[in-house]
């Protein structure tokens, strides 16, 4: 009989079946055993945010896992789509290879990222907070061929286990090389450009070493059509494991240089009420195949973090160059006492560069708004450049104008240093065995960044078509400049030329104590953070004081043009100081009982913190005087969770159900809105998964209600009583699947009830359900076919809004799922 393993939506290639990664206390199991006969050896060990590898009928946390074999089927085009079926995840799949929302549980995405959950490659975070302002922790993560498997934990011991991780965390484990071979597979998108090719191959050296590496590379326009390559790059990944007796040695590099379009709200219509609104796309452009990329849009000239000139490229996208080193180590010690350590340092840097429309609205309006009554326009790129757009009402079929502001943020480093130190020992006490943990955890994260934005105006159309547009006022003035409107955020009122560098440094001791007696598992677990963050900001509007705009001539042609007086500048001489001490306690107390071989049930109380980071810095938190805090209680939100369930598995079937309960502080800031937030949230549901396999068929679906409102707001007291934004009721998803001799075909149907689109409550973002289908065949053992349709009904899912309520024009700035992309990999195995 299978494990039941929860399926989340794969990667976009057919992955190969390796063996499982041995991590921790977590045993050596191939993975084709642990698929057919884990239920009936009892032996689905999970090792996340636990102190130890763990049987999960025996666990009081809430843990979803899956193997290389579920990996091969549907067909997502991130990491995102990769978690969004794991049950009381909400995953916004919408922003292209990374910058996606996270949350679980009905803990809030008040600004962007995974701020309550982590994301962890073998163990460690990719970076200490999922939530940095254009560093979101998924950026800097592929999936490909070396993974092994996924582990997520939501809520339970994650708080104990792992820093600023109160919601959970989603670890991804490689391949260590226990299986011999390699496979090579080339991929290509049908109906759209892209193309990959990945491999991966373990040796073993000799009976006690061996090696695995892996990687990909790719390079393609990505399913939406932005006219150039907006995908390009690739990524290696080598290990090296040494076992002796009583433990192993591995060591271990990464290496990712990749870039990918980032995908930011899209103009789309609206009609009807807010209650029960009407979405239509705009002519000429399509919400979920186009984008206002282009390349007739390609250059930002801008100053740098020094304030010299510089042209940076939008196609840069986002990328990351992540250059990784580390090392994981167990061995035995006298008398039972074991020692499991792990260690990482990672050079991260690179770029987010992206188009957001500040406003999208007729041309007319925004000319007569930019220039005055009796504004010209014309183009300023593209194969019309200079020509005059004689009738602004019919421009594109669509007569609008996107008012960009280019968030180009330059990640000068996000550089990460962690270690996790465990010692274990077990005890023979009242008739079990008591498990003792104890450990220390030390974390360094760098976070240095310059925000370059600058405003252009561009025409609204789709294919990759797009273009700047100048605008002149009536006596014939230019007010653009090649169609940029000013050297700075100029649309948000001059403001975000900002750069800061520093470190957070965070130190935890843990423990944890778990005895198993029996049927009856109990566990208890405490972590206490204690830290420092220093460096310095520097922004000429940090702490609400005068933007710094200023004249300039930008292009150096001896000439300012009206552009050239609205550049905003950095206060490089008078940067503020960043200097504050921060601590919190978590603690976790879980109940296991094993009714039967195949039943348990499990309850759990849980109190976790999370550390805020960079976006505390441009709200009324920190002194810009002295950098220390002004409220004691900014440095950490604090989320308490309660949560009991059962556990079901036998016969081919399996079940699982978890009620949760949680409060939630949250102060955070918002670059788009540039507004800060400090509220309280409380949400609780229902998790539901399960699994059943009759013959060649197996269905498995997952579903979460969630209740969730903000119980207080200290900026906005209007919200108290409303669903968070973005927080739909019901989410679910459904895998049919049916194996038949050489042939698999299935679907992943992934589905949301309606939700609002901001905290306001009014204007509400229809529920939606994708599918997405899958077949594979396989003429030989070592060769496989597959084709893959992502969006296979080519659905309009809107993730996001930035307006609160249908606007007077009826025009609303959205994301939305992508369009219908169709996928075909060829696989081979050796």
């Amino acid at each position: 009989m299978k494990a039941f393993h929860i399926l989340l939506a794969s990667t976009a290639l057919a992955l190969p079946l390796p063996a499982m990664a041995q991590v921790a206390d977590a045993p050596a199991t191939d993975t084709a055993q642990l698929t057919e006969d884990t239920a009936a050896a009892d032996a689905d060990i999970i090792v996340t945010g636990v102190a130890r590898g763990q049987n999960r009928l025996d666990s009081s946390v809430s843990v979803s896992s899956l193997d290389q074999a579920t990996l091969q089927t549907t067909a997502p085009r991130s990491v995102a789509e990769l978690f969004r079926n794991i049950p009381g995840v909400r995953s916004e799949s919408s922003g292209g290879e990374g910058n996606a929302n996270i949350a679980v549980r009905g803990l809030p995405v008040a600004s962007g990222g995974s701020k309550f959950l982590q994301l962890q490659e073998d163990g460690l975070p990719i970076l200490e907070y999922g939530d940095i302002t254009f560093g979101n922790a998924d950026i800097f993560l592929r999936a490909d061929l070396n993974v092994a498997r996924v582990e997520a934990i939501r809520g339970g011991s994650a708080s104990t286990f792992a820093s600023n991780s109160p919601g959970g965390v989603i670890n991804m484990i490689s391949d260590t090389g226990e299986r011999e071979g390699g496979v090579v597979q080339g991929s290509f998108g049908i109906d759209y450009r892209d193309f990959r090719t990945d491999f991966s191959y373990s040796k073993h050296l000799s009976d006690s070493l061996r090696v695995h590496v892996g990687g990909f590379y790719r390079f393609g326009e990505g399913p939406r059509e932005a006219g150039y390559d907006a995908n390009r790059g690739g990524q290696i990944k080598l290990n090296v494991t040494k076992e002796f007796a009583g433990g192993y040695v591995r060591v271990y590099g990464k290496y990712l240089d990749d870039r990918a379009i980032a995908y930011l709200p899209n103009p789309i219509r609206v009609s009807g009420t807010n209650d029960d609104p009407k979405f239509t796309e705009i002519a000429g452009f399509s919400i979920n195949r186009d984008t206002l990329h282009s390349p007739n849009i390609t250059r930002n000239l801008t100053l740098d973090g020094n304030n010299n000139p510089v042209t940076n490229d939008i196609r840069d996208g986002q990328h990351p160059l992540v250059k990784a080193v580390g090392f994981e180590t167990k061995f035995d010690l006298a008398e039972g006492w074991s020692v499991t350590n792990r260690f990482r340092y990672s050079d991260i840097s690179g770029r987010f560069i992206s188009n957001f429309p500040a406003n999208v609205d007729s041309a007319a309006t925004i000319a007569t708004a930019l220039a005055g009554a009796g504004s010209t326009l014309s183009y300023a790129t593209g194969p019309n450049a200079g020509r005059v757009i004689a009738n602004p009402a019919a421009l594109n079929g669509n007569g609008l104008l996107a008012q960009i502001v280019v968030f180009d943020t330059k990640l000068n480093s996000l550089d990460n240093i962690t270690n996790d130190f465990r010692l274990t020992h077990d005890i023979a006490l009242g008739g079990g065995t008591l498990g003792v943990t104890a450990g220390f955890y030390k974390s360094r994260q760098t976070i240095d960044t310059d925000w370059l934005w600058t405003s252009l105006l561009s025409d609204v159309v789709g294919g990759g078509n797009a273009a700047l547009v100048n605008v002149r006022n009536a006596v014939g003035t230019s007010i653009t400049q090649n169609g940029v409107y000013g050297y700075a955020a100029s649309y948000f009122g001059g403001c975000c030329r900002r750069s800061y560098d520093l470190n957070y440094d965070t130190n935890a001791p843990f423990a944890s104590l778990n005895w198993s007696g029996g049927a009856l598992t109990l566990d208890g677990s405490v972590r206490y953070d204690f830290g420092q963050a220093k460096g310095t900001v520097t922004g000429a509007d940090l702490g609400g004081g005068r933007v710094g705009i200023t004249t300039r001539d930008i292009n150096r042609d001896g000439v300012i043009a009206d552009a050239e007086r609205r550049v905003a500048i950095l206060p490089l001489g008078s940067p503020a100081p960043v200097d504050y001490d921060f601590n919190y306690w978590s603690y976790s107390l879980g109940a296991n009982y094993r009714i039967s071989p195949d039943l348990a049930v499990f309850g759990r109380y849980s109190r976790g913190g999370r550390a805020n980071a960079d976006r505390l810095l441009f709200g009324p938190a920190v002194s810009t005087t002295t950098g220390g805090l002004l409220n004691a209680d900014a440095a950490v939100d604090i989320v308490r969770q309660a949560e009991a369930g059962m556990k079901y598995r036998a016969n081919g079937v399996a079940f699982y159900a978890t009620g949760f309960w949680a409060r939630t502080e949250e102060q955070n800031f918002e670059a788009t809105t540039q507004r800060f937030f400090d509220r309280n949230y409380r949400a609780y549901g229902v998790e539901l998964e399960g699994n059943i396999k009759r013959g060649p068929f197996s269905l498995t679906a997952g579903g979460t209600w969630t209740d969730a409102k903000i119980v207080s707001d200290a900026v906005n007291p209007a919200t108290v009583g409303n669903r968070p934004r973005r927080q739909a009721e019901f989410v679910f998803s459904a895998t049919p699947q049916i194996d038949v001799d050489r042939f698999t075909i299935g679907a992943n149907v992934i589905g949301t009830t309606s939700s609002y689109a901001q905290d306001s409550n009014q204007l509400k973002l229809p529920g939606y359900t994708q599918v997405n289908a899958f077949v594979q065949f396989r003429p030989a053992d070592q060769v496989q076919f597959s084709v893959n349709a992502n969006n296979l009904f080519d659905t309009i899912g809107l993730t996001e809004a930035e307006e609160g309520a249908i606007p007077a024009n009826g025009i609303v700035r959205a994301r939305s799922i992508n369009g219908r992309t169709i996928s075909a990999t060829a696989r081979f195995s050796f």
